[in-house]
């Protein structure tokens, strides 16, 4: 099961907003929508997580493009909108390399929560993305939360805490 929601950070405060992802495709697609949640160009998160295997946070401030953190890539690269978070750029590989890998993972959301991920009979896919986090681990820095903070979030109550540490929790909470 997945969860999504969009905060803002408004002259008021942090606004949540419970976002569905079903027509986002692109990370580029996330940031429009993401964009459209603040009309004055705040800081806009957008927190992702399917139950107890992964989180992503994406931050959009104003017209920047968007910084990605990703807690454990292998589990977010076996889901569907984990895909979306996973660009060439943050696993560190030039377009178009491996992409064969991500193409031939089952992405429909119907794949083991164990997954298969030792597996190397199809070309290396499970040396393609590991399970580590990706991404840029400073990412809520200037907002409470630090890097060792940030890495040491388990993925159960990571949006939780992250919330907490930004005084959102209630409004989180309002769209959970």
């Amino acid at each position: 099961m997945y969860f999504a929601a969009l905060l803002a950070r408004t002259e008021d405060g942090w606004e949540a907003s419970d976002t569905e992802l079903d027509d986002v495709e692109t990370l580029s697609d996330l940031a429009e929508l993401a964009r459209e949640a603040s009309p004055e160009d705040d800081t806009v998160l957008v927190l992702i997580e399917q139950e107890d295997a992964w989180f992503g946070v994406v931050r959009i401030d104003g017209e920047d493009d968007p910084r990605i953190y990703v807690s454990d890539a292998a589990a977010a690269a076996r889901s569907s909108y984990g895909e979306i978070l996973l660009t060439d750029e943050l696993l560190g590989r030039e377009p178009g390399d491996d992409g064969a890998d991500l193409d031939a993972l089952d992405l429909d959301g119907t794949e083991e929560p164990d997954g298969d991920s030792d597996d190397d009979e199809d070309g290396g896919s499970a040396d393609a993305v590991s399970h580590s986090p990706v991404g840029d681990s400073e990412i809520l820095d200037d907002l409470g939360v630090g890097e060792k903070e940030l890495k040491a979030l388990d993925a159960e109550d990571a949006l939780g805490a992250i919330a907490e540490a930004l005084g959102a929790s209630e409004v989180l909470e309002t769209v959970r």
